[in-house]
């Protein structure tokens, strides 16, 4: 590579050659460059012949012919030197580039935004005109009356001051003391002309104040005097007020927060650890820069900041404790993310006003709302900057984990509230922590559990297998429909309306799933159903929400937290948990919920999936008065519209349902005792003919799927072809599916 100072010394010299032969023939040759640098650099070699035949000018030229003494005296050479152009985008390709700033303002465009500023100001000053008001009678007004006889006296002197000319004595008397007598002679002049004229006005003023004084006091109506006494005392009252004891106090005490500025964030950039901003700080320099104007955004700064060459926003996160530190604020103040529309060193550097975890609990939108359509956002909390977060749960799923008392239980609330208030929403919970943290929505539950007993696990784990067979019901019912009522092949609001179709959202919350993945008896095959559900039923309306306070792959298996599409994460204690609950490489890049202080960020978490980028919220808080509200509005929503079933009417859910139909008896009966092996696709075929609106549409993988809740594998089978040709392809053997069912009734009669 060549390097820039070279090039730089190469056309200095070049330079100095042209100005010298200026007469250069126009015809002459152009020098090749890289052999005049090659040339040169030989010429400088203390080991080259320092005869004068060994310098530069002796070298050949591109066209082989050598230049010689002879011939430099005789004809010039011309040199061209191609200086190499500037490359990159144009001024229009820049201008288009650009980013534009909002005319209007982004919490002017927000209904939410804008209400919650109009009514915050109008709170303020109602407080404000409050508080000032009932001081008026029993405060302000008795401080004016003992405060008035002195602003009469300071009124007065004042006046004789100003009518004697004393802000003029000084002077006068400093140029007697430098016996200056011309100065002092035109100083005493000028004073004499002003006293004159002003004794006048003063005994005119005077004698006009004492006229009017007598007329209020023996001539005038009540109400005049009222209001000529109120006046006075007003303003010799305001005058008598001692400097250091204002009348007012304050109604509203501000908490002073310095304002960021350039110099403030460089200091901090410099202090937290990271070499290239360090050095290039020590250096005299900035070490970053400013993509734009620091800038006010909701309650508090926002910096638009460029890092150095090979510095991401990752390692600043990283630092984000030394980060406050150099900023004198409070941790939950400073928040360092990323920008998705720039590159890996774009820093957008927020400091807020106030510690996130002070902002108290937070107003659920929804706590108060009449319905919600599930096919809509359901909000979630705000972020660091005031801003509301929601999240989609229709074609998701959602995880939540967190060390205990970190305000998991109530972003579960918040999801299955959400979904509560709309009444096509079927809604199965599960509480195995036995608290009684979702009772109060039994009252809408299609399914419901509370407990961590074997029976509430196995309740929970048999939730889990007819939510599979849901599933693959559901997989075939949305096949069959025409084509321009489902084009995409998933739930939407119109089939989902069609209550005939049975295909309306259904969302099934296991809160502290970790008893059940980890159960040693249903652990393995609830944790197989769940993978099952998770990646199939995303689009046929079946939606899970997962919650844990331990994050490991024994209780949560990595199937599962691999597949989730949402999640939410609030205090873990460490890398492991952080990415479990996240996803891989979350701590790596920055995204890490270890930084929440414990107890003092309960209700912090990060949220990723539901935006571009992973973002701190605060959650909504629901108590259980709240909770119980809102269900008993779902309720009625339920009952007006016909759609409570299961256990909210007290029917049992297990019958109800689950399959009219035994699978292993209906593929027994279809595969004769003379056919040992049979495959998977014939099965498919004949449980169609057998029950068509069962299992129409049934393919190889289908038959495949259902056993595998079973413990019945499938393998490869011989067989022929309708063709007559002998192939192998999957299936099953007939001994191994009489005696799981064998083994299933011999456990339904010990029961």
């Amino acid at each position: 590579m060549k390097h820039p100072d070279d090039e730089n010394e190469l056309f200095n010299r070049l330079e100095a050659d042209m100005a010298a032969d200026r007469s250069a023939d126009a015809g002459a040759d152009v020098v090749d460059l890289d052999k005049a640098r090659s040339a040169r650099t030989e010429s400088a070699d203390p080991s080259a012949d320092g005869s004068p035949d060994a310098s530069a000018d002796s070298q050949p030229l591109a066209s082989g012919n050598p230049l010689t003494d002879a011939s430099v005296d005789s004809e010039a050479v011309r040199v061209d030197v191609m200086v190499p152009t500037q490359s990159g985008p144009g001024l229009l390709d820049r201008i288009k580039g650009s980013k534009r700033l909002d005319v209007i303002p982004v919490w002017m465009k927000s209904g939410a935004e804008f209400k919650d500023a109009a009514g915050w100001i109008a709170g303020h000053v109602g407080h404000t005109v409050a508080f000032h008001a009932v001081r008026v009678p029993f405060l302000y007004a008795p401080k004016l009356v003992v405060r008035a006889p002195r602003g009469v006296v300071n009124t007065l002197g004042k006046v004789g001051r100003w009518a004697v000319d004393a802000e003029g004595e000084p002077l006068r008397q400093a140029e007697a003391r430098r016996e200056n007598s011309e100065l002092y002679l035109k100083l005493s002049k000028q004073r004499d002309r002003r006293v004159r004229l002003r004794m006048l006005l003063t005994a005119v003023g005077g004698l006009g104040s004492l006229v009017a004084v007598l007329y209020l006091v023996y001539g005038a109506q009540p109400l005049t005097q009222i209001i000529a006494a109120a006046a006075a005392v007003l303003g010799f009252g305001w005058v008598g007020a001692p400097a250091d004891a204002p009348l007012s106090t304050r109604a509203v005490i501000k908490t002073e927060v310095q304002k960021l500025t350039s110099d403030i964030v460089v200091k901090a950039m410099a202090s937290i650890g990271i070499g290239q901003i360090a050095s290039a700080v020590a250096k005299g320099q900035d070490g970053i820069k400013f993509a734009a104007p620091i800038t006010r955004e909701g309650p508090g700064w926002r910096a638009d900041i460029d890092l150095p060459l090979g510095v991401t926003v990752a390692d600043v996160a990283d630092r984000r404790a030394r980060l406050a530190s150099g900023l004198r604020r409070p941790l939950g103040c400073v928040w360092p993310d990323a920008d998705p529309n720039e590159h890996e060193g774009r820093l957008i550097l927020w400091v807020g006003d106030r510690d996130l975890s002070k902002t108290g609990n937070v107003k659920w939108q929804l706590v108060n709302a009449a319905r919600h359509d599930i096919f809509k956002r359901i909000p979630f909390g705000i972020d660091p900057r005031g801003r509301a977060q929601s999240v989609p749960m229709i074609q998701h799923n959602a995880l939540i984990g967190s060390l205990p008392g970190q305000g998991k239980t109530s972003s579960v609330r918040v999801l299955a509230c959400g979904a509560a208030l709309d009444p096509s929403v079927e809604l199965w919970l599960h509480e195995n922590k036995g608290t009684g943290d979702l009772d109060s929505l039994e009252c809408v539950s299609h399914r419901f559990v509370s407990g961590i007993d074997d029976e509430s696990v196995k309740y929970a784990a048999d939730s889990l297998a007819l939510l599979r067979e849901e599933v693959m019901r559901r997989a075939a019912a949305i096949k069959k429909l025409p084509r321009d009522l489902c084009p995409d092949k998933r739930v939407t609001r119109q089939i989902a309306d069609k209550r005939s179709l049975k295909l309306w959202p259904l969302l099934a919350v296991f809160d502290e799933c970790q008893n059940v993945f980890a159960h040693p008896k249903y652990g393995r095959q609830a944790g197989e159903d769940a993978e099952f559900i998770i990646k199939l039923g995303r689009a046929l309306g079946v939606m899970l929400v997962l919650a844990t306070q331990r994050p490991d792959k024994d209780s949560l298996p990595t199937g599962i937290s691999g597949n989730v599409s949402i999640r939410f994460c609030l205090k873990v204690a460490g890398q492991v948990e952080n990415d479990m609950i996240l996803g891989t490489s979350s701590y790596k890049n920055g995204v890490r919920a270890t930084q929440f202080r414990p107890e003092i960020d309960a209700g912090n978490g990060y949220l990723k999936g539901a935006t571009t980028l992973p973002v701190v919220v605060r959650t909504a808080y629901l108590d259980d008065p709240a909770t119980n509200a809102i269900a008993q509005r779902a309720l009625a929503l339920r009952k007006a519209e016909g759609t409570l079933s299961g256990h909210a009417l007290g029917e049992d859910t297990e019958q109800a349902k689950g399959p009219s139909y035994d699978l292993l008896a209906d593929i027994a009966a279809v595969v004769p005792e003379s056919e040992e092996r049979v495959w998977n696709e014939r099965i498919a075929l004949r449980l169609a003919e057998l029950r068509p609106e069962v299992y129409g549409g049934w393919k190889g993988e289908n038959v495949t799927s259902a056993l595998k809740p079973h413990s019945i594998k499938t393998r490869d089978v011989a067989g022929t072809s309708d063709d007559g040709a002998r192939t192998t392809r999957r299936g099953i053997v007939r001994a191994d599916l009489t005696k799981t069912i064998a083994e299933r009734d011999k456990n339904r009669g010990a029961a």
